[in-house]
């Protein structure tokens, strides 16, 4: 969730994508046909190396991330989607669809909520269009309920 990657970015990783000594994480393949490069937060780096020195099979292939049932290949975004659902099932995270956009939406959320602006959003999970990204920003019924409310209700109460 640190960035909103949709789970085909996730999957397309390479040992490449990661600048251990800038410590950046580069997504090449964006959906809006872009790149991206992020810098490289210590939780996820400290992940990455936990799962290369402890779950990456041994395999010439440049990809990042691999099944771990035969046969060895690469993960798809079904794979990080299917992930991404067994864990927030297992949290009791309660969605109608739960995967890895569940993440993207919640991460989108939180910024909406911290007051970033629509487009400074898009811009950091790869939206084309302002558009797209007020599709993810669901509505905050407390902070409408702030605004309807505002000084004018507070002028009614005295």
């Amino acid at each position: 969730m640190t960035y909103g990657l949709r789970g085909r970015e996730v999957a397309a990783l390479t040992l490449g994508d990661i600048d251990w000594k800038h410590e950046r994480l580069a997504i090449p393949e964006r959906k809006a046909g872009h790149s991206t490069a992020f810098p490289l937060s210590k939780s996820v780096g400290e992940a990455i190396v936990d799962y290369l020195q402890h779950g990456r099979p041994k395999t010439p292939d440049r990809h990042l991330f691999f099944r771990s049932a035969a046969p060895l290949e690469p993960i798809g975004s079904a794979a990080v989607s299917g992930c991404a659902r067994r864990y927030l099932l297992r949290a009791g995270v309660q969605v109608p669809r739960p995967g890895s956009h569940t993440l993207r939406h919640t991460l989108v959320q939180r910024l909406v909520d911290a007051d970033f602006a629509l487009k400074e959003i898009g811009d950091f999970v790869g939206h084309r269009s302002p558009a797209s990204t007020q599709i993810y920003g669901k509505v905050a019924v407390e902070s409408l309920r702030q605004v309807a409310l505002g000084d004018g209700e507070e002028a009614l109460d005295e």
